[in-house]
């Protein structure tokens, strides 16, 4: 199988603006929407929901849900949208999801969710694929993932993304469900292991692209989550490092690829600072970083426009490591 690197699913920030931005960096990782339920799908504003520009290929969409004919019938507007593939989350541990049965709690439910992904996989010819957890609460991990996975393998799910920590939906908020949990990096190496055949792509705590070509000796795929939101420009090699093709997109390559973009929406009367906060990072560890953060926090704000990005640019330009 071919390696792969994804961005994560994160909600409130892989919006379509933030996936443009990251294709201007990268045009081989794999690209997911923030989730968005079958139920919104259904009965929401489908353009603003599901709407995304052609640049962002491969983008695949992320359902959240656990009635099946639901997530069927949102699988095919997706597919109709055009989207590449369809993901099923069964990792999110916050509040709401749980009270919306849907989420990490389905961890408990795994012939629920191989139910689920049947009827997407029956209802779209894109792949269906699973995100999830190790496991929930109480959960010992190897018998509640490998339980899913099969569970759902046999369902025809052959694309498997595992977030590498268990999800503790008693006492720990969704903000500490990022960090606090153990990674368990080596049980996703053995349901690679033992289940060859399938797709297994690890996500969580991985923080730089050496660490990502480092488990892709084991796995199939990496997910790279807040660290290719706060440090965008990593992704500038990503091309190079980990499909082994063309050549690195510097930072301000990628201002200059995503400004057509941002011209192009704010004329539709989108505001800058929807699309510059997903920038912040984009100079991070670079010379003039803070300066750009200070420049588009402070000024992106009310009507402003394209003249913030340039004098932004301007100050960078005149720090004093970039000037030399």
């Amino acid at each position: 199988m071919n390696k792969t690197l994804s961005v994560a699913p994160m909600m409130d920030w892989t919006d379509r603006h933030c996936r443009v931005l990251h294709r201007s960096l990268t045009r081989r990782t794999r690209l997911y929407t923030e989730m968005v339920t079958a139920r919104a799908v259904l009965h929401g504003d489908r353009q603003r929901l599901l709407g995304f520009s052609e640049v962002e290929h491969p983008v695949t969409l992320q359902l959240g849900g656990s009635e099946p004919q639901a997530l069927a019938e949102a699988a095919r507007i997706g597919e109709d949208f055009g989207y590449d593939a369809i993901n099923l989350n069964v990792g999110c541990p916050s509040d709401r999801v749980q009270s919306g049965r849907f989420g990490a709690c389905l961890m408990r439910e795994p012939e629920l969710v191989a139910g689920c992904m049947a009827a997407m996989i029956a209802a779209v010819v894109v792949p269906v694929t699973l995100k999830c957890r190790i496991g929930v609460d109480e959960q010992g991990p190897e018998e509640s993932l490998f339980t899913l996975v099969d569970a759902c393998a046999t369902a025809g799910v052959r694309h498997v993304a595992v977030h590498a920590r268990k999800a503790w939906l008693k006492g720990l908020s969704p903000k500490e469900n990022r960090d606090v949990p153990p990674l368990d990096y080596g049980l996703v190496y053995r349901l690679k292991a033992v289940r060859a055949g399938l797709e297994i792509v690890l996500n969580g705590g991985v923080a730089d692209l050496e660490t990502a070509t480092a488990h892709l000796a084991h796995v199939d795929g990496v997910m790279l989550g807040r660290a290719a939101y706060h440090n965008p420009g990593l992704l500038g090699q990503a091309d190079r490092r980990v499909f082994g093709v063309g050549g690195d997109v510097s930072s301000l390559q990628a201002v200059e690829a995503y400004r057509p973009y941002m011209a192009e929406q704010l004329a539709l009367g989108v505001p800058l600072n929807a699309m510059t906060r997903h920038m912040l990072g984009l100079f991070a560890g670079q010379p003039g970083a803070r300066t750009w953060r200070r420049f588009l926090t402070t000024r992106a704000v009310g009507g402003a426009g394209l003249e913030v990005l340039d004098a932004a640019l301007e100050a960078v330009a005149r720090t004093p490591e970039w000037a030399a």
